[in-house]
């Protein structure tokens, strides 16, 4: 057995037992036999009452994002084979713990029920009861609510997921989290007014649990939980570093590629994915794009391209095509997966809406060596379009700011010291003209769904064929990939992924991994 391997059997071993802990906290067994024993050897002077807790709930967790550092930086370096990790995150699991321990806590509570005053009734001792089981059963929403979002984490590349898409986990943890937290607030509150304990509202106790605090903290958690809601989180989302804009060029399908100056030893994984803020726009409007450019072909730059798919992408081309001398654009990534674990297969499909080629000085041999073949298919033209029908690329060039600094890793000291290379490259570029061609050599408009630009190499012209006024027979090109591994990958309209999904999950081959990939959130 490889060290790689007893590294998994420990991190899966430790992160059952730490699921064990949550199971049989709720049980009679977990509250009258264990807990005396474990209150009284594990909680110190230190730790006051918390050392339990500490060493059971938090402990095995960190241990796992601790040595998982490791065990990710090992298997980096021997560059081992990506081993697929079995990952079920099921819903009906995760509600039937929450079931099973809310069950559990009233149980044992309701068996030794505590009359807080000799006039209260039964029933008015069960509600609060349950209104603080609630709270209970939220913490266990907290506990697993900020693995999927945590950029960097040590502890999702184990299992095979990413920040980016484990986020619609986050948000559906947070939901369920704020319900049960505002049904166990609200709970108080209706007991407080029954029993005539309203004088409870303004308790704040310093050995045990603060009623005030608890009220603060519900009171921002619902600022917190209105101001997430998509509308408004699209809209003021901030965070803030000026990128230099080097040039844009405005694509015949309507879109635009930004290209900015990117620091040369700033490297990011496929699929990443970068923030912008446009000020003259909008001053809070962030918006995630995903990054086209590759970090090993261009080494000092960085691409996105923006779809006209609202207001703010709408403007954003209007202002580009403005004849601008200079954009002002803030920046804040990359973040992206923090490994290429798709490119493990023997062979790799890529089903996409929307073909976008380099026009860059990309090295012809790089293309030779990965053996591309790209298959073209325009739904919406039934022939190539004429020299007079097709339309050219505009590239608009930006002019230079001191202000504006290359993208590169976002760390305090790194910032600290392109601060000062800007200031002296500034003064070097403050003055210089940069020139303005109308259009790309070589760029064309092959249709309106699927757009093919300049092809600069001749060894990529001839790994790609054009099919016009047909689409593409995914199946039978899926099922004539006949290497023994070949990755599926499938990024674009949900209709589609879902029909490479079915394809992969068919039964026909044995043979297609299917994963995909989507920027919505």
């Amino acid at each position: 057995m490889s060290s790689m391997a007893v590294f998994r059997i420990i991190f899966l071993v430790v992160f059952l037992g730490w699921l064990v802990i949550w199971i049989l906290l709720p049980t009679k067994l977990y509250r009258n036999t264990w807990t005396p024993k474990l209150e009284s050897k594990l909680n110190s002077t230190y730790f006051s009452g918390q050392g339990t807790n500490l060493l059971l709930l938090s402990f095995p967790m960190m241990f796992i994002a601790a040595f998982g550092c490791i065990y990710l930086h090992v298997q980096k370096q021997q560059r081992s084979s990506y081993s697929k990790s079995s990952v079920v995150t099921s819903n009906p699991m995760f509600i039937s713990l929450l079931i099973w321990s809310l069950g559990n806590y009233l149980y044992v509570s309701f068996g030794h029920l505590h009359m807080h005053k000799q006039v209260e009734k039964v029933w008015q001792a069960k509600f609060r009861s349950v209104s603080l089981r609630l709270g209970y059963v939220g913490n266990i929403c907290w506990a697993f609510l900020f693995f999927p979002v945590t950029r960097g984490s040590s502890i999702l590349p184990l299992v095979g997921l990413t920040s980016e898409s484990s986020i619609k986990y986050h948000i559906w943890l947070g939901h369920l989290s704020m319900i049960l937290f505002a049904a166990h607030t609200v709970g108080f509150v209706i007991y407080w007014a029954m029993t005539n304990q309203m004088a409870e509202m303004l308790e704040w106790s310093k050995t045990w649990v603060s009623n005030v605090a608890g009220e603060i903290a519900a009171v921002l958690a619902l600022a917190m939980w209105v101001t997430s809601s998509h509308r408004i989180r699209r809209k003021m989302f901030e965070s803030q570093r000026r990128a230099r804009l080097d040039s844009a060029r405005l694509l015949p399908c309507g879109s635009v590629e930004l290209n900015f100056s990117k620091s040369p030893g700033l490297y990011y994984n496929p699929t990443s994915i970068l923030f912008l803020n446009v000020p003259s726009i909008s001053k809070l409007q962030w918006h995630p794009f995903t990054i086209t450019s590759s970090c090993n072909m261009e080494l000092d730059k960085l691409s996105v391209v923006v779809k006209r798919l609202g207001n703010w992408s709408q403007k954003l081309c209007q202002e580009i095509s403005s004849s601008m001398d200079r954009l002002e654009v803030s920046v804040e990534g990359p973040y992206g997966p923090t490994s290429s674990h798709f490119l493990r297969h023997e062979l790799l499909v890529l089903v996409s809406g929307d073909l976008l080629l380099p026009v860059n000085d990309t090295p012809a041999n790089i293309y030779r060596a990965v053996q591309l073949q790209i298959e073209a298919y325009i739904t919406r033209e039934e022939e190539q379009p004429t020299a007079a029908n097709q339309k050219l690329l505009q590239t608009i060039w930006f002019k230079p700011n001191q202000l504006d600094s290359p993208i590169c890793a976002a760390s305090s000291a790194v910032f600290l010291v392109r601060k000062k290379e800007n200031a002296i490259e500034g003064k070097q570029i403050q003055n210089l003209e940069v020139p303005t061609p109308a259009a790309s050599p070589g760029s064309w408009l092959r249709g309106a769904d699927t757009e093919l630009e300049s092809l600069p190499h001749q060894s990529l012209a001839q790994a790609t064929k054009v099919h016009f006024g047909a689409r593409p027979d995914l199946k039978r090109i899926l099922l004539d990939c006949k290497a023994s591994d070949v990755g599926v990958l499938a990024c674009g309209p949900r209709k589609m992924r879902h029909e490479v999904a079915k394809i992969c999950s068919s039964g026909l081959a044995d043979n297609l991994h299917f994963e995909s990939i989507s920027f919505n959130w």
